[in-house]
């Protein structure tokens, strides 16, 4: 906020007149009538007390004396702001109406000794102030939108490590950390971008990173662009994988939402065409189309092996979904696709290393069902991810996941929400049912809201299968001879704003 001191320019103008009412006043009197000289030396005695050296020159000047009668021998204590005389000194009997004769504009270099003094009626008007100059075009600009928060997990399993290396023993390598700004730089544009670092096991050393950014400009409600790093909208809730005040359980359905590809699968580098259609009584369609690259650390693998390589060629995908007229109900479906392209090696037993290149292209589809109202969610989504791999040296190979989970919570108070899902993640369908082939996840949440800026989650799993399971966190172990059913505690704060 600017302040500006404004100066009055007729300031020093009031003070004169004011003085020389005083020297009139004083002057003009029963003994400044009989003694002039006495009322000419008292009117500058008067001046001097004033401290105004301009009227003190001014006041030795010989000035006509006001005529004898009430109005003079009893002036009106107060004036008119203006320096217009008093009324009742104008209509007082006998008096008669003072004559003003107007005086020409002031020249600095002639003397004003010996000149009559016009009343401040007759002063010319000063000029008014100029106009302040227009403000910076950013000084209009919204403020800018500042959000950050801190989230520290604590993981425990009763059997196979499951994220973080020792988590049978229990572990805190489970933290989170970001910080996001979005600025509108006018009604149509704005901008954003988010820092973010985390610790999850081996995966991201609290290295941080820009998350997301972009910049958006929306044309209207039916078409709106995005260019940037910006979200991948797959799915209901991919775009606030990284928001854990926007949902109720610690980790999302990991058959559709993986944690541990979090930083692959949560945006994409290129742009996005994105709008809202309405269909009057038959709700609205929101579309969102996108293309372009990722770029993102690559997966940690176990001892012995190398990665040489690891790129996504090209990513492009569309989503809709359609708001019915039942208040809190959509429904939808994504389709996506994507090339990796990468290059390993390998140490065998003998101590030969082994070379191998894959190239994957995956074709992701996903139907998505959601019930949001009167404090109560209800969340489903199906879909297939298929992949053919090529290695090189070797057959190409289909490989086809089945994904999906049903998920509910209720808000009972504003301070605790308590939450459920069951989640079915099956790697192949073309191959038996081993428990290295499926993991079944029954989950339970119990969200603490504490205040507005901190919140608590309790979080217990009961899981069927191995097949989500990394073999480099437990000592290399093939995952068909690790546990087959096991469970998963989780603890969880936030601090957010």
């Amino acid at each position: 906020m600017l302040a500006v001191n404004v100066v009055d320019k007729d300031y020093g103008r009031r003070s004169m007149v004011a003085v020389r009412r005083s020297d009139a006043r004083l002057g003009g009197g029963v003994l400044g009538r009989r003694f002039p000289l006495v009322g000419r030396w008292a009117g500058l005695l008067a001046v001097l007390a004033a401290g105004w050296p301009v009227a003190a020159a001014e006041a030795d000047a010989p000035g006509p004396s006001p005529p004898p009668g009430p109005a003079a021998t009893a002036p009106s204590p107060e004036l008119p702001a203006t320096g217009a005389a008093s009324p009742d000194a104008a209509s007082a009997p006998g008096t008669p109406a003072p004559t003003v004769a107007p005086s020409p504009a002031p020249e600095p270099a002639q003397p004003t000794a010996g000149l009559p003094v016009p009343p401040p009626s007759a002063l010319p008007p000063a000029a008014p102030d100029a106009p302040p100059p227009p403000a910076p075009s950013w000084l209009s600009l919204p403020p800018l939108q500042i959000h950050a928060f801190v989230g520290q997990g604590y993981i425990r399993t009763t059997k196979n490590n499951y994220l973080v290396q020792d988590s049978t023993r229990g572990s805190f390598e489970f933290t989170e950390v970001g910080v996001n700004f979005t600025q509108s730089l006018t009604d149509n544009l704005r901008t954003g971008i988010q820092l973010f670092a985390r610790q999850l096991g081996k995966d991201g050393d609290f290295r941080a990173r820009m998350d997301w950014f972009y910049l958006d400009y929306r044309f209207a409600d039916w078409l709106g662009l995005r260019a940037g790093r910006t979200k991948i909208p797959f799915g209901l809730y991919n775009e606030v994988n990284d928001i854990d005040s926007a949902r109720v359980p610690i980790l999302l359905p990991q058959a559709v939402y993986p944690i541990i590809n979090r930083n692959i699968l949560l945006a994409q580098t290129g742009a996005e065409l994105y709008g809202y259609l309405a269909l009057g009584q038959a709700g609205g369609l929101e579309y969102r189309i996108y293309g372009g690259t990722l770029f993102a650390d690559p997966p940690v693998l176990g001892p012995g092996a190398v990665l040489n390589k690891y790129e996504a060629r090209y990513l492009a995908g569309a989503r809709l979904l359609w708001e019915t007229p039942l208040d809190g109900l959509r429904v939808g479906g994504n389709v996506q696709a994507l090339r990796l392209d990468t290059n390993l090696t390998i140490s065998l037993p003998s101590g030969m290393p082994l070379t191998i290149e894959e190239d994957v292209p995956f074709r992701l589809w996903l139907a998505s069902a959601e019930y949001a109202a009167h404090d109560l969610l209800l969340a489903a989504e199906f879909g297939h991810w298929h992949a053919d791999v090529d290695i090189t040296g070797m057959p190409q190979a289909s490989v086809t996941n089945q994904r999906f989970y049903g998920m509910a919570s209720y808000r009972i108070a504003p301070w605790f929400s308590p939450g459920v899902y069951y989640s079915s993640l099956l790697t192949d369908e073309h191959k038996l049912l081993t428990r290295d082939n499926y993991q079944h996840d029954l989950a339970a949440t119990l969200r603490f809201d504490i205040n507005p800026y901190w919140l608590l989650k309790l979080e217990g799993h009961y899981i069927d299968g191995t097949t989500d399971i990394q073999a480099g966190l437990n000592g290399s172990t093939a995952l068909e001879m690790l546990a087959r059913q096991w469970f998963l505690f989780l603890i969880k704060t936030t601090a957010y704003f």
